[in-house]
């Protein structure tokens, strides 16, 4: 079960996030809880490997969104990378910058299951 104790250690701003939820820590944690199984999070993989760099920059913007608000810096920091270079059709190999968030998305996935 995720806890703000493992959301600190995974580096996660537990505060700013628990302030954009009023607080209430039931709502952030079940807010979190949700994010390993975010479908952009497919979608943008699903589109760089199809080179639809269009639809990956709508998922990728989505997920900075979500990211952003639950203050998920491990994740958000990489996914506003992959943003930016999304939005200006950047022609580049992603697979590095694929996997730092999909590993990270993994082990928070793995920190919500314990």
């Amino acid at each position: 079960m995720i806890t703000i104790e493992k959301l600190n250690a995974f580096g996660a701003n537990t505060a700013e996030g628990l302030a954009r939820c009023f607080g209430n820590e039931a709502l952030y944690l079940k807010l979190v809880a949700t994010i390993p199984g975010e479908g952009n999070f497919d979608k943008l993989k699903d589109s760089i490997a199809a080179k639809d760099l269009k639809a990956a920059f709508e998922a990728a913007h989505a997920l900075k969104g979500v990211l952003g608000n639950l203050s998920l810096t491990p994740l958000y920091t990489p996914v506003v990378e992959i943003t930016e270079l999304l939005r200006n059709n950047t022609d580049m190999d992603y697979k590095s910058l694929l996997d730092t968030i999909l590993e990270k998305k993994d082990e928070l996935g793995r920190l919500c299951a314990d």
